[in-house]
């Protein structure tokens, strides 16, 4: 399964208020290592005022290496393919923060400057050279989608600044508030399909529906068992994101060991070697908030699987495989 542990709650308002608050202020400052950014604070009045970054040297308005910083950020850049820029990454939208570290700067004018400038109930708005920053910052090579040499714009507010260990509580309490949101939500789009396709599931504790539509008489699926299976993977509009045809053969894998998504080390455990089913996953026991091409962040998934074989896990595992969208 997929990893994360970056996640979100819903602040529309917050961006709202964000929005407005990069419509006023005049042109885009400089801090004193160059980073060009427009910061917004609340006044005494409510309304929010633009306000200067300070200078990392004054220790004493900045937040420490090491403490963490629950902000929602949004990022737009030039895209190599339209010319145009385009919002890259949004957790305003998808309904999760990001807890990010403070860290000294890669380069001068970095991002990290923001990070380590934003105090709880900060707006900011900060332009990045995206080549510097992929390269110095990620240490990794521009990505083919954004156009060489332009610059990334950065939305950013912050809401808390934390220890790591109360991060990890923070992100705990968090998701655990999201997750029990998102079920519900998830639930109920589950429900209005399975009314559209006249289908009769069953539904697991943890909210996964399934239709066994052809039984199995082999050895049932079990954790510690490596599997074979044939799939079709959709979303609920019936667009195709992945299919083992696409990869000429039944994917393997260890069951019970997060090789894949939850829902699938659920849902294939329901089954004996020979049946059919459809699986119909919650996106909380999918991919979540993570967005792709494909899929869109919190989307309910529905796999048809075929369970062909299970065996012994072999004495040198095979390569584990996550079915997910092709890129």
């Amino acid at each position: 399964m997929l990893k994360k542990t970056i996640y979100m709650v819903p602040v529309l308002a917050g961006l709202l208020a964000f929005q407005a608050c990069n419509n006023k202020g005049g042109n885009f400052k400089k801090s004193e290592t160059g980073l060009e950014y427009k910061l917004f604070a609340k006044g005494k009045s409510g309304d929010y005022e633009a306000k200067n970054i300070p200078s990392l040297k004054d220790t004493a308005k900045i937040n420490k290496e090491g403490q963490i910083v629950r902000m929602h950020m949004r990022y737009e850049g030039v895209t190599a393919k339209s010319n145009k820029d385009s919002v890259l990454m949004d957790s305003f939208s998808k309904g999760m923060p990001f807890w990010i570290p403070v860290m000294a700067p890669s380069f001068k004018g970095g991002l990290e400057e923001a990070f380590a400038t934003l105090t709880p109930g900060d707006s900011g708005v900060f332009k990045i050279n995206a080549d510097s920053l992929f390269t110095k910052t990620f240490k990794q090579p521009l990505p083919p989608f954004i156009k060489k040499g332009s610059v990334l714009t950065f939305f950013i507010k912050a809401e808390k600044v934390m220890s790591q260990q109360e991060a990890m509580m923070d992100q705990q309490t968090s998701m655990m508030a999201f997750m029990e949101k998102q079920n519900k939500t998830d639930d109920a789009v589950i429900q209005k399909y399975i009314k559209e396709k006249g289908m009769q599931p069953q539904k697991t504790n943890s909210g996964l529906y399934y239709v066994i539509t052809q039984p199995g008489n082999g050895p049932k699926a079990e954790a510690g068992k490596m599997v074979a299976v044939n799939y079709t993977g959709t979303t609920l509009d019936g667009k195709e994101f992945d299919s083992s045809k696409k990869q000429g053969r039944p994917i393997e894998f260890p069951l019970g060991q997060s090789a894949v998504i939850r829902g699938w080390d659920e849902g294939i455990a329901l089954l004996n070697k020979g049946s059919k089913a459809t699986l119909l996953i919650p996106s909380t026991m999918a991919y979540g908030p993570q967005d792709s091409p494909d899929i869109p962040a919190n989307s309910v998934l529905r796999f048809d699987v075929e369970l062909v074989d299970v065996k012994d896990m072999p004495a040198q595992q095979a390569p584990q495989f996550n079915p997910q969208p092709q890129q």
